[in-house]
């Protein structure tokens, strides 16, 4: 069998591209490490170039389902799927995926579809129950039986009832408001205790699967005697809209049933009839009074609509049956979530412009209006905002950065969704923006405008002079390096400059006689290469050293 499964998880295996969106399909309880698709041939991303990017997956689902292979480019199952755990009813089970590639950051987003197998029988909360019916209720009463629960769906899922055959009763399949079908049996025959007191039958339930699969329950029926009226309900249905916000406690509404007997055969006491425990837990039904009250706090994103069916039985045995339809309206209570995915820094300050440097996804589980999410960016700042799928965004460089004028960021990211009054959170993305050599060092005077004048018998390691430049990098590149780059009408051994500080000092000795003047040509090179120029023009004093020669 799972060999065949794995050839169905390939040959229904499907992709588009566009936009980097994948589509996938697997049979459900497909073994761990099955394959799910070839991602990386899908997306013709090349094998070598993708180990060197770093490729991350992530399910947008608190369990990760799904593990992507960089070494061979495949999707495939980190564990056993079973549809019905984590889609229940669903009729399409999707789990959605996101693959993140960094250098440069890219996000390819997919779904797999977890397709059902027939691998659940239509099962009854009850192997027995006990149905007691006056003998003297008329023919064409309805009484509605306990349905059976298969989690699977479309053929797989419970699909019809059957019952073995009587002279008194017959079976009625309805299609209840939330698709699902409900069995009742209509007496068909006129009861007669004394003619026969009980009556077995069994209801059995069944799919369209492949194998069809089944459930049976065994239904005794007790023919009571006595009371001729069997109570009867205002209205065949009662309908309530309420809001999921509703307090616990609260009154929804009343239902009511009359019997036309008199003295204990007309008392009336109520009760929900064969619910699924999940709404009996919910909802709580006064046998007195027939008022329903929430027992527990509404979800609307979880459950928006409840079909109870609710009897009213009096002190002889005789009942009747009415169904209350409760709809769930949805309110803004959810606030939308942010979820920062990825974040490129620091950022190189000569990025190009529309370079994605962070990616995240926001999420409302409220539904209509009041799911529906704004995102933006408070502030004057040089990012943008792009939309890639429905609910994820990427912030991409807008204008140009400058180190020099802000070397940090921290973008605030704002959600709001539609509601009224709106709900709103925020999240920060930090960035540091990283320094390139843009900056070439700048010297306090292009060209030192004062003469330096030094005496021609200043002593050798004076301080001659002192040049300074300033670079507006940080870092390595704007360590300044200083030189001579040119010494005219001199040799280079009568100055010395210390590269660090761009001290001059004398080197050798001086002589008026030999050089009235240097001109000096400095160079400051900053780590990254730039650099800049000065000149110095040196004037040598004369002293007298020299007496007069015959």
């Amino acid at each position: 069998w799972w060999g065949r499964a794995l050839l169905w998880c390939v040959l229904v295996a499907a992709w588009e591209a566009a936009w980097g969106q994948l589509r996938y399909s697997v049979p459900e309880e497909m073994p761990k490490g099955s394959f799910v698709g070839d991602v990386a041939k899908d997306l013709t991303l090349k094998l070598p170039a993708l180990r060197a990017r770093e490729a991350r997956v992530f399910d947008t689902g608190r369990t990760q389902y799904f593990v992507f292979d960089l070494q061979n480019g495949h999707l495939s199952m980190k564990e056993r799927v079973d549809r019905e755990k984590i889609c229940a009813a669903v009729a399409k089970c999707v789990l959605n995926f996101e693959i993140l590639v960094k250098n440069p950051v890219n996000l390819y987003r997919g779904e797999v579809e977890i397709l059902d197998i027939n691998d659940n029988s239509p099962t009854f909360p009850e192997r027995n129950s006990v149905l007691e019916i006056s003998e003297y209720t008329a023919p064409g009463t309805r009484f509605p039986l306990e349905k059976a629960q298969d989690p699977d769906i479309g053929v797989n899922s419970l699909q019809n009832y059957e019952c073995t055959e009587s002279t008194y009763f017959t079976l009625d399949v309805k299609n209840g408001d939330d698709g699902m079908k409900y069995p009742e049996l209509i007496l068909v025959k006129s009861l007669d205790r004394e003619q026969q007191a009980a009556h077995n039958l069994i209801l059995t339930a069944t799919d369209r699967g492949t194998p069809v699969k089944s459930g049976s329950t065994t239904i005794k029926i007790i023919v009571l005697d006595g009371n001729d009226n069997a109570p009867e309900f205002t209205q065949p249905v009662y309908k309530v809209t309420v809001r999921e916000d509703v307090a616990v406690g609260s009154r929804l509404l009343q239902v009511s049933a009359t019997d036309r007997d008199e003295g204990p055969n007309a008392e009336v006491k109520y009760s929900f009839f064969k619910i699924p425990e999940k709404f009996d837990k919910t909802f709580k039904l006064d046998p007195e009074s027939g008022e329903i009250e929430i027992t527990q706090k509404l979800n609307f994103e979880e459950q928006e609509f409840y079909e109870l069916d609710v009897q009213a039985r009096d002190t002889g045995g005789l009942s009747c049956h009415s169904k209350v339809l409760i709809t769930v309206a949805d309110v803004n209570n959810h606030v939308p979530e942010i979820v920062i995915m990825s974040v490129l820094s620091p950022v190189p300050e000569d990025t190009p412009l529309g370079t994605v440097i962070g990616i995240f996804s926001v999420q409302d589980r409220d539904s209509g209006a009041n799911g529906e999410v704004r995102c933006s960016i408070d502030g004057r700042l040089p990012f943008r905002l792009e939309k890639t799928f429905e609910d994820y965004y990427r912030v991409v460089t807008a204008e140009v950065l400058d180190r020099e004028a802000v070397s940090e960021y921290n973008v605030t990211v704002r959600a709001s969704d539609g509601g009224s009054p709106p709900l709103w959170s925020s999240a920060v993305l930090s960035l540091r923006v990283l320094d390139v050599n843009d900056n070439a060092p700048v010297f306090a005077e292009a060209r030192y405008s004062a003469r330096v004048r030094l005496l021609e018998n200043l002593p050798e390691s004076s301080l001659a002079f002192q040049v300074k430049a300033t670079d507006g990098d940080e870092g390595t590149n704007a360590e300044i390096t200083y030189s001579f780059s040119d010494i005219a009408n001199s040799p280079h051994h009568l100055f010395t400059l210390d590269s660090r500080t761009g001290d001059v000092k004398v080197a050798g000795p001086l002589d008026y006689e030999e050089g009235k003047y240097y001109e000096v040509t400095v160079e400051g090179k900053d780590g990254g290469g730039l650099s800049a120029h000065a000149k110095v023009h040196i004037d040598i004093l004369d002293v007298n050293d020299n007496a007069p020669a015959l």
